[in-house]
């Protein structure tokens, strides 16, 4: 390959890799043309993209990037890299998905980067089990509201007891009265 087009492919991928939240690393080994673009087109609707690319060239294109570099046991063999535009978690979840199903076996999760940590194939499978973006945003909210609506029912609650105690001297009064 010329040199001339090595460069072009570098400053194409170091260009994308600028915009990635998470990159996560498979072998693609045996792979028909079919399951690759089902596999393509599941990421792409989670914000990610596929990239085939030679390992030494990619590796360039991270360090020119300022990104950490992917251990050897990781990159080894002909790989595919999961780039993450958005939420890394969905896209964790398909790539663990597909290399799960059994209807294919060329696919295999190796691990993947995550802003500065390097992932291994377990925690790239826990980063899978986490529950989507929302929901977790959902329990923190829920976390953090928890002690303000037991102090409001609990400031509420004495000034309920002062308006019965009120309301039955009132009683009281009238049936003297």
């Amino acid at each position: 390959m010329p040199a001339k087009i090595k460069y072009e492919q570098v400053a194409l991928l170091k260009e994308k890799l600028d915009k990635t939240t998470a990159i996560f690393v498979g072998e693609y080994r045996g792979m028909t043309v079919a399951q690759s673009t089902r596999l393509r087109v599941q990421v792409r609707a989670v914000d990610g993209e596929l990239k085939v690319a030679k390992n030494t060239l990619f590796s360039i294109a991270m360090k020119e990037a300022k990104m950490e570099n992917l251990p050897e046991s990781i990159t080894k063999g002909p790989n595919v890299y999961a780039l993450c535009y958005g939420d890394p978690v969905a896209v964790a979840k398909v790539l663990k998905e597909y290399a799960a199903d059994k209807t294919q076996k060329a696919f295999v999760l190796k691990g993947g980067l995550l802003g500065k940590v390097v992932l291994d194939v377990a925690r790239v499978q826990a980063l899978a089990d986490l529950p989507p973006k929302e929901i977790l945003i959902g329990q923190v909210v829920r976390t953090v509201a928890a002690p303000l609506t037991g102090l409001v029912t609990v400031l509420s609650g004495t000034l309920r007891g002062l308006v019965t105690c009120l309301d039955q001297i009132r009683e009281q009064k009238e049936k003297v009265a």
